[in-house]
């Protein structure tokens, strides 16, 4: 994966969320967004994703610019897999037209091809018994793991996670977490936000530390857990790790 962002700046209103952000990385699998609430991850996630618009400033990814106008953003859109920390499945759907609905509508696949991903992955994530519950029937662990298996689905490029353990108990968590580590380790390219910092030191090619809509630091992850740069970072990390 190869990212650059150039003065990427987001303001809602007179507030400033991302503070004209420059980052270029390239040949990595994983980078995952850390920092404190309010620090700018989630928007800067859901850019990404094509979901908001920035106020100014360009990103490219893999080497292609990302334009926001509604064509350019429907194709990116579908090149992406999103995860977000409420699950946000329907509600009224199975956890198998969950993972049908948008291959078949969004996609344009048959009818027989979407149901037969949706239930290989069901099958592979250890939810083919549950294809036919509805998400009030469903565990939290389960929930995620099927929004995970739509966003597979689609086969993405790269697959973006906003806090998708927050929800979930720690048994449930290192379900999901297992999850994507497996994912991972399969060569899926993914984005990652998350307060989960021993799964983070291990998943990790980059660590990106955001505070008050700034980066403050990027590099390896042993690098960033061992020897912060910033007293920002520094002290992030020892309260998040104090227990």
């Amino acid at each position: 994966m190869k990212l650059k962002l150039s003065n990427l700046t987001k303001r809602f209103g007179p507030q400033t969320v991302l503070d004209e952000l420059s980052l270029e990385l390239e040949g990595i699998h994983s980078l995952v967004l850390i920092g404190p609430s309010g620090g700018g991850k989630t928007t800067l996630l859901r850019i990404l994703a094509g979901l908001e618009t920035p106020s100014s400033g360009e990103i490219e990814l893999d080497g292609t610019p990302l334009a926001f106008n509604e064509a350019a953003l429907h194709r990116h859109r579908r090149s992406v897999g999103v995860v977000f920390q409420a699950f946000n499945l329907f509600p009224h759907l199975t956890a198998l037209q969950n993972i049908t609905l948008p291959l078949e509508k969004v996609h344009g696949y048959e009818s027989s091809r979407a149901h037969t991903v949706a239930m290989q992955l069901l099958d592979r994530f250890q939810l083919g018994p549950h294809a036919a519950k509805k998400p009030a029937a469903l565990s939290g662990g389960q929930r995620q793991r099927v929004a995970i298996a739509r966003a597979v689905a689609v086969k993405p490029r790269v697959l973006l996670f906003d806090e998708p353990t927050s929800a979930l108990d720690p048994e449930m968590t290192a379900e999901v977490l297992d999850m994507i580590r497996e994912l991972r380790a399969e060569g899926q390219e993914l984005i990652l936000v998350t307060h989960e910092m021993g799964f983070a030191r291990v998943v990790a090619d980059r660590i990106l530390f955001l505070a008050q809509g700034r980066i403050l630091e990027c590099g390896p992850a042993a690098q960033i857990f061992s020897q912060p740069t910033t007293e920002a970072c520094r002290k992030f990390l020892e309260k998040i790790l104090k227990y």
